[in-house]
């Protein structure tokens, strides 16, 4: 007996139950048989797929289409964890998704829509694409609408770009981090960033500033600008923007990444400092197994599976000859609260 069909009646139990249908439906479901809601369908494939069955080949059906999703390099967990819940969506609709990754000397963004259009897809997804970059020429976009492809960018709005837009709200991040670490006593809090040119960076700042000046941490925004240094989104960028924080006395690092909050535990440990006691550390993003260094993140959570399901409606609305709004969908953070944050060190 095939395993990738389950027909003894335990596992159609289990299905039913995962499913909350009847051992019947979930039969008449795996037979292809008419007379099944949709959502009951849907939801026992849902179960299929939950308790690890493949898919029976009478039910997979001809590709709805298909869709190119564009992400940068993989290094940062976030990206991979975008393109997984982006690509589950889009197979649970039918659609096949042509994943894309960038990497240094690699193949380009552009290079990557030209080979897509070249394969007829039905519409493409950025993920911090070149839509994030106030340096880049988006007229790329703009080319790509006229030629009739349907698109939705993620992370990074860019006015005068006809398309939906999905992004985290990050000066609610901001926000919230600071509001956290002024809590805990901390009064020199300082802000590890990528570099400003991208759109995520310039509003974690300007929220920064406005935060710090409105807690009573600086006089005016010029003056909180002292506590920000920016760098690359990595470890090894963490590491340096926070060294040189806390070489000037701060006691809390707020920073636009998780990898760059390694980077920052990475620089207090080196000087002999330690996390939390000394130094307060906030990541951004809480990617798969944060929650398992040492000490756990505290991290401002980017909602990446509400996200990912607002990029694929959006997405799939175009595709479907309808407009889907032009209003950036933000999206609010959540902190989460871990072993990396103390209360301010005495003095």
């Amino acid at each position: 007996m095939s395993p990738t069909i389950p027909r003894v009646r335990t596992r159609l139990s289990d299905l039913a139950e995962q499913a909350g249908v009847s051992t019947a439906t979930v039969s008449r479901v795996l037979n292809g048989k008419p007379g099944v809601a949709s959502s009951t369908r849907q939801a026992v494939l849902a179960a299929l797929d939950v308790l690890g069955y493949e898919r029976p080949s009478v039910l997979r059906g001809r590709s709805a289409g298909l869709v190119g999703l564009i992400v940068p390099e993989l290094t940062n967990p976030v990206f991979p964890a975008f393109a997984q819940a982006i690509e589950s969506i889009l197979a649970q609709r039918g659609y096949t998704p042509l994943l894309c990754t960038q990497a240094p000397g690699g193949t380009t963004e552009d290079e990557y829509v030209s080979t897509l259009v070249d394969h007829s897809v039905d519409g493409i997804v950025f993920v911090s694409g070149l839509h994030a970059d106030t340096r880049a020429d988006h007229t790329r976009y703009s080319m790509l609408r006229s030629q009739g492809v349907p698109i939705v960018l993620v992370n990074g709005y860019a006015p005068g770009i006809d398309a939906p837009f999905v992004s985290p709200d990050d000066a609610a991040s901001v926000d919230v981090a600071v509001q956290h670490l002024v809590t805990l006593g901390h009064r020199t809090i300082g802000l590890a960033i990528g570099p400003e040119r991208y759109v995520p960076s310039r509003r974690k700042l300007a929220a920064f500033l406005a935060a710090l000046v409105r807690h009573g941490l600086a006089d005016d925004e010029a003056a909180a600008r002292e506590h920000v240094r920016s760098s690359l989104y990595t470890l090894e960028g963490g590491q340096a923007a926070a060294a040189e924080l806390l070489d000037a006395g701060h006691t809390a690092v707020v920073c636009a990444s998780d990898l760059m909050a390694l980077g920052a535990v990475r620089a207090a440990r080196s000087r002999g400092l330690s996390v939390p006691d000394d130094v307060s550390v906030v990541g951004y993003d809480d990617a798969p197994l944060i929650a398992f260094t040492e000490p756990p993140l505290t991290t401002v959570r980017q909602p990446v599976e509400a996200m990912a399901r607002a990029t694929v409606s959006a997405l799939l609305t175009e595709i479907q000859g309808e407009r889907a709004t032009r209003t950036e969908l933000l999206f609010a953070p959540e902190l989460v609260v871990r072993g990396s944050t103390g209360a301010a060190p005495k003095g």
